[in-house]
């Protein structure tokens, strides 16, 4: 018996036709009014398969799908998904970090780069035509720092080996220390960044994470000090962050996610000593490509009864307690 998969937002045609050979794939995207589709669709859905939907997939969203089994996502972060309300309920989630770890660790580098080099202060410096009348000022530098990141998993520790080939110390901290980890653990932020120059923020948002960067930890950073988001706007104090760079308290930024994102605070535009970046740390071909592959291998690893491959820490998979499966 075919398994009911929702698609609410077009695909790759790779993953639609993989998909359509092993199930029965709803298309939510091909309907004009999505509400009437989903409430044709929620009685038989038992996987969604999610890459770019707008909705936020909360408890009352999934209590419209009587038999949810699983949410696979194309991307790594999943806080527009209550997966702690999921995991209690029986419904896996799973995402795609891997797929996207590298090239976010790159981006991550690059804002570290281009916030203390000031690369595009320069940049546009040259094209105002001003180098003619004399050199470009001097500017910091990224060696000899120390890099607390926040959050080590797949992509902190990308971060981190590129952090130590630029002579840069890594620290961390995270839900807890790490058995293998040679870097120095911290239990909280705070503290944390009274032992570096440097914060770098790879962790997921959602409320347990609601401004863990706190004004006390950025103003710990010093004068000397660089912050740099790659993961969500919700993570940091930001009308303290935009405080503590407009009076020069904080060095400089590097921020490819912001709250309220794409609408941001029109302050952050008007700061010299901020890299932008539009949330784009995996915007690649081969990234989307690969993330939306994977996805797919959890939808049919489910539903070939081989359970999931990717699942996040809220559904672990296998796990104590009643659980659907197909």
């Amino acid at each position: 018996m075919s398994v009911d998969v929702l698609m609410p937002a077009k695909m790759q045609q790779f993953a639609i036709d993989d998909l359509d050979a092993a199930c029965r794939l709803l298309r939510l995207w091909e309907d004009k009014d999505e509400e009437a589709a989903l409430e044709r669709f929620a009685p038989d859905v038992r996987v969604m398969v999610v890459s770019g939907w707008a909705r936020k997939i909360d408890a009352a969203l999934m209590k419209r799908f009587p038999k949810l089994e699983l949410i696979s996502i194309t991307g790594a972060g999943y806080d527009k998904i209550d997966a702690v309300y999921a995991g209690q309920n029986g419904i896996v989630v799973t995402n795609a970090a891997q797929a996207l770890s590298e090239e976010v660790a790159d981006t991550a580098m690059a804002l570290l780069l281009n916030a203390v080099k000031q690369m595009p202060q320069a940049e546009r410096f040259m094209r105002a035509g001003k180098w003619l009348n004399g050199n470009y000022p001097l500017t910091a530098t990224v060696r000899h720092r120390t890099m607390g990141i926040v959050g080590l998993g797949r992509i902190g520790k990308a971060i981190a080996r590129r952090a130590e080939a630029f002579g840069v110390k890594v620290i961390y901290t995270g839900r807890a220390k790490q058995d293998g980890v040679v870097w120095p653990y911290y239990p909280n932020v705070e503290e944390m960044a009274k032992h570096c120059d440097t914060l770098m923020m790879s962790l997921p948002g959602g409320p347990e994470t609601n401004k863990i960067a706190s004004r006390a930890a950025l103003e710990s950073l010093g004068p000397n000090g660089v912050f740099v988001n790659i993961s969500r706007g919700s993570v940091v104090d930001e009308p303290a962050l935009i405080d503590l760079l407009r009076s020069k308290k904080l060095l400089a930024a590097g921020l490819d996610v912001f709250m309220n994102e794409p609408k941001i605070d029109p302050a952050i535009y008007e700061l010299d000593n901020v890299a932008l970046s539009p949330h784009w740390a995996a915007g690649t071909h081969d990234a989307r490509r690969t993330g939306q592959r994977i996805a797919c291998n959890n939808v049919l690893s489910w539903v070939a009864g081989k359970g999931p491959l990717d699942p996040v820490p809220e559904t672990p998979w296998p796990a104590t307690g009643q659980r659907r499966q197909t």
